[in-house]
């Protein structure tokens, strides 16, 4: 047997050989979508919209690359449709959408909506061929019971394009944190700065509708960096009252403070007014969780929850969960159980 000398390659070894075991402990299928798939050279928004006919369209395998199923030496844009239908049982399961590895940029649409991205398109063009990442589903864009489309927008500069290889399919942890209190949904968004936005006082009535999680790139901000506001407002049952709660802001990318009634209850990162993209981290990884001091909280009547947030580079906002109050003893427990798991989606960023 031939010794393996090479440190680099030892890893990548040991990466092959433990990584498919992992991501078995740590997720479950929900929905395998590899196979057939429809497939067109060319670009046209039109074809994200779920009632675009593709029934001329060619069928080609996922994951695999274009050019060994009849499109040899093709560069430049395309795009893959791919129809399911989803289970009733699923409705209230927070859900993953995963399309493998792109060669070299992609835009993924679930039922029409903008669910992620990966790369930059021409003229500002930037490969993403070697990153796999989950997106997060909103449920709002889900059709349960009924027909639902994945459509995924590819551009391929040069040697092998299209969804190549990895995972394909919708995703959920198998050791999700049970939240007292969800806070997931539409809360009320404005880019910008003040402190005062923090204020219960303030008047958001006319800011615009955000889903959290969920990046603000899909959400109508494309390449926009710098500061925004989240709010909501919530109210939570009295059997909460007196209980030892931490607030999970979910993943924010990059920076946040939080604040709940007007009072800052956390920070992660350090927010300079004079930011560029060099204070980039890795706090985007974090999931926020700060521990609300006794009496702030008051149950059965309005609370207001405002989250500020600075993002320096690419993707931005609150983009993934768990969002939400739940017991302190009950998040430690979590957080000590799953400390050491490997966060397979960002593994290769």
């Amino acid at each position: 047997m031939q010794r393996i000398n090479n440190p680099i390659l030892l890893v990548v070894l040991l990466m092959t050989l433990l990584l498919p075991d992992a991501l078995a402990q740590e997720w479950r299928t929900a929905l395998n979508l590899k196979g057939r798939w429809k497939f067109m050279v060319g670009d046209d928004v039109q074809w994200a919209d779920p009632k675009f006919r593709d029934s001329g369209w060619d069928e080609i395998r996922v994951p695999e690359s274009w050019e060994d199923q009849g499109y040899p030496g093709y560069d430049g844009f395309a795009w893959y449709r791919k129809r399911f239908t989803l289970d009733e049982d699923l409705r209230d399961v927070q859900l993953y959408l995963r399309v493998g590895y792109v060669d070299d940029a992609s835009e993924v649409y679930l039922n029409g909506h903008l669910v992620g991205f990966e790369g930059q398109f021409p003229p500002d063009f930037i490969t993403a061929y070697n990153i796999a990442r989950a997106y997060v589903v909103p449920q709002q864009y889900l059709n349960y019971g009924g027909d639902n489309l994945i459509a995924v927008r590819v551009y391929d500069k040069r040697m092998v394009g299209g969804i190549t290889q990895g995972s394909v399919g919708l995703f959920e942890q198998r050791d999700p944190l049970e939240l007292d209190y969800n806070l997931a949904g539409v809360w009320k968004f404005r880019t910008g700065d003040n402190s005062s936005w923090a204020s219960p006082e303030t008047r958001d009535e006319h800011w615009e509708e955000l889903i959290v999680p969920g990046f603000w790139e899909t959400q109508g901000h494309r390449n926009y960096d710098g500061f925004a506001w989240y709010r909501t407002t919530f109210e939570v049952p009295r059997n909460l009252a007196g209980k030892d709660l931490v607030l999970l802001a979910g993943r924010i990318d990059d920076l946040d403070e939080t604040y709940l009634n007007g009072k800052l209850l956390g920070r992660t990162g350090r927010m300079r007014k004079s930011w560029s993209p060099d204070d980039k981290g890795d706090d985007y990884a974090k999931l926020r969780g700060y521990v609300i001091p006794p009496g702030l909280l008051v149950p059965g009547k309005v609370n207001t929850l405002a989250v500020r947030v600075l993002d320096v580079y690419m993707h931005g906002g609150i983009y993934d969960g768990p969002v939400g109050l739940v017991n302190r003893r009950t998040f430690r427990e979590w957080e000590r159980d799953n400390e050491n798991r490997w966060n397979f989606f960002d593994w290769f960023r």
